[in-house]
């Protein structure tokens, strides 16, 4: 007879971790009683008692985790109306803790390792406002264009850009550096020398139409690869960029420049966070 894998008995080490921290064994083999969280988005705190009733449940404030409700395992937020209209994001109170260590300040630059699927990513460009910007890279193509319809969704894409890359290894700066003394002058001096000998190309506003060729190489790379991963190309691939995110009027070579780690510690992003699932 087969034994469910859920039923399996946890390994003795892992129990003997889990004692050793004070942790009780029985969360890991009891589902049923790991609640689910979400979080409301910031301006929808008079409307809980409007989703409590659409949901019929009652929502726990998590007060260690500022706008986290738990809910019971078994109540599903996906058909809401709160849902649909952007009210509520579905996210693990780890991630909430990871972002809210952060202590992000207005006009911060943040850069988001592993961004996809997206409710870490939101919850960022929430506590900034209209202030600061995030890069969001992820290494899975179909993972980040999830994080990219979210973050439309919500209406949050304006301070954001979504590089497809391999986050171990992605060394692009944020785009605030352009005002600087030190590489303006720079730029200028490459762009001069670029347009008398071509006409130096900028990124215009955001469309979600992709150029012929473009799309001919996006279906190339499905047959022969279901899962394109960063690592395949040997550049990374900004998939969106926002009005505001300091990509719109740049060049190429302006918004792909990278760096060395002293010019990283200098010009760099105020904020990282490395967490894999949300």
């Amino acid at each position: 007879m087969s034994i469910e894998p859920t039923n399996l008995p946890l390994p003795d080490a892992f129990v003997d971790f889990l004692k050793e921290n004070g942790l009780e064994p029985s969360i890991y083999t009891s589902a049923d009683s790991i609640p689910r969280y979400i979080r409301l988005k910031p301006g929808c705190e008079s409307q809980i008692e409007e989703i409590e009733d659409e949901i019929r449940c009652k929502l726990n404030e998590v007060t260690w985790l500022p706008n986290f409700y738990s809910l019971p395992p078994h109540v599903q937020i996906a058909n809401s109306k709160a849902y649909r209209e952007g009210k509520v994001y579905g996210i693990d109170a780890a991630s909430g803790a990871a972002v809210s260590a952060l202590n992000i300040s207005s006009g911060d630059h943040v850069l988001d390792l592993c961004a996809a699927p997206g409710a870490k990513l939101c919850m960022i460009l929430d506590l900034l406002r209209d202030s600061g910007s995030v890069t969001g890279v992820d290494v899975a193509r179909h993972r980040l264009a999830a994080c990219r319809t979210m973050v439309q969704k919500y209406a949050l894409g304006d301070h954001c850009r979504l590089f497809v890359a391999d986050g171990s290894t992605f060394s692009l700066m944020p785009t605030r550096v352009s005002t600087d003394s030190k590489f303006c002058k720079h730029d200028e001096h490459v762009a001069d020398e670029s347009t008398s000998e071509k006409k130096v190309e900028v990124f215009k506003e955001w469309t979600s139409k992709r150029p012929w060729k473009e799309r001919k190489q996006a279906a190339k790379a499905r047959k022969t690869n279901s899962l394109e991963l960063a690592s395949q190309v040997s550049d990374p691939e900004l998939i969106f960029y926002g009005q505001h995110s300091g990509v719109i009027g740049c060049s190429r070579d302006e918004v792909y420049r990278a760096v060395d780690d002293n010019q990283f510690s200098s010009f760099g992003y105020d904020k990282s966070v490395l967490m894999m699932g949300r």
